[in-house]
């Protein structure tokens, strides 16, 4: 179980700090800020060529950063607010009653960060860290290959020992914005003799060493957020090896955990206004002001309830962690569930939509936003760990299920 006791100055304290943080946020998020984001666009992922898509974003995320918040549990020294985790629920909990964005979203912050607060050494802390909290460089990860995907353990990029030097040969692929990123966390193999979960490093380097190449992956949606990713012949410091050499397969699992996690939370994220509300401007209402299909009214009805189930999960998973209680496979379900949910809100909103949903190029549609984005949902089961995968590592590590 959670802890949850705290003394009577403990609670005196925390009531005070939600009240500052409070009279702060009001203060401080500018109204744009506090509207659900609508495209790629309206998110501000940082980096060396970054560009603030208005002066709203740009204050509200020199604000947050200025403040330590855009990695508000994260030590000061590191560019973090140095919250307890009480402190940083109550954060979360007052930027959701008004509303606001994220002032920065980052890899870096979601999956390499808390690797590197783990596994990294105080260099290396020192050297990134603050730079990610400052939104100084875009990262991208270099995970799945053609070959290994959600076999990952069999990748074949290899880091061959030349001197203070390993030389990185290979290709990944699905590699989220590579093209815009920086610098990369890459699995490479440097002992092929050994078994396959063995003998695979952790390391990092910039995407503008001689060698690196990206080419975007077209998808159905007609949008390129993957990559092809190459690597020939690049000259890495040893290090840059986060972890030990051989061990990177410990840093991997722990960073997945992560990123799971944060791929989850696309199921309680919402597009903008409530469900029932969109569907209204193409089912209408009845008379008593109700969605004008009760088979539609249902479904929603039903996301809404599992919706909130996730995000009460959520909260309960950031208590667990904080606390050290958090069981290592519990983020493969979340993955599972969030993901789904979101296929089936993009689902719920295609069969609200009707026929006008289908539109893909007209000004009506805004460039078919709905269908295109629908498409790109069937990603979601797939990226970060398959929906297949994450339900047997739940059989076998949670549900202790028998020939799991």
């Amino acid at each position: 179980m959670v802890e949850t006791t705290m003394s009577e100055s403990e609670a005196v304290d925390l009531e005070q700090f939600r009240n500052e943080t409070r009279a702060w946020l009001e203060a401080n998020c500018p109204p744009e800020m506090r509207k659900p984001t609508t495209s790629d666009a309206d998110v501000f992922w940082g980096g060396r060529n970054t560009k603030f898509s208005s002066e709203p974003q740009r204050i509200w995320f020199e604000r947050m950063r200025d403040k330590g918040w855009t990695v508000p549990d994260w030590p000061k020294e590191y560019g973090g607010g140095g919250l307890s985790a009480a402190e940083h629920k109550v954060l979360r909990a007052e930027m959701g009653r008004i509303g606001a964005r994220p002032p920065l979203s980052s890899f870096g912050i979601w999956m390499l960060g808390p690797a590197l607060l783990k596994y990294g050494n105080e260099a290396q802390k020192k050297e990134h860290l603050p730079k990610i909290a400052a939104g100084e460089i875009r990262w991208c990860q270099g995970y799945s290959e053609p070959n290994a995907g959600s076999d990952l353990a069999s990748l074949q990029t290899r880091a061959e020992s030349d001197g203070d030097d390993f030389v990185i040969t290979g290709q990944k692929i699905w590699t989220s914005y590579a093209n815009y990123a920086d610098w990369i966390f890459c699995l490479v193999r440097t002992d092929p003799a050994a078994k396959k979960h063995d003998g695979i490093s952790f390391i990092l380097f910039d995407m503008t060493s001689k060698g690196v190449s990206t080419k975007p992956i077209l998808l159905i949606s007609g949008y390129s957020p993957f990559c092809e990713t190459f690597f020939d012949n690049v000259r890495v410091p040893k290090s840059h090896v986060v972890g030990t050499v051989n061990r990177g397969w410990d840093v991997a699992k722990y960073l997945l955990q992560h990123e799971r996690a944060m791929i989850s939370g696309m199921g309680e994220r919402g597009v903008g206004r409530p469900l029932g509300q969109i569907a209204a401007d193409s089912v209408g209402t009845d008379t008593l002001g109700r969605l004008d299909d009760a088979v539609l009214r249902s479904q929603i009805a039903g996301f809404d309830v599992d919706e909130a189930a996730l995000a009460a999960c959520a909260e309960r998973a950031v208590d667990l962690a904080k606390a050290g209680q958090a069981h290592p496979a519990f983020s493969s379900a979340m993955k599972y569930y969030g993901t789904e949910l979101n296929k089936r809100r993009y689902e719920i909103l295609m069969s609200a939509g009707g026929v006008d949903a289908l539109e893909w190029e007209s000004e009506r549609s805004k460039q078919g936003a709905r269908p295109r984005a629908w498409l790109r949902t069937k990603a979601n089961s797939i990226e970060g760990g398959t929906s297949e995968v994450m339900l047997g590592i739940v059989a076998k590590r949670i549900l202790d299920l028998p020939g799991a």
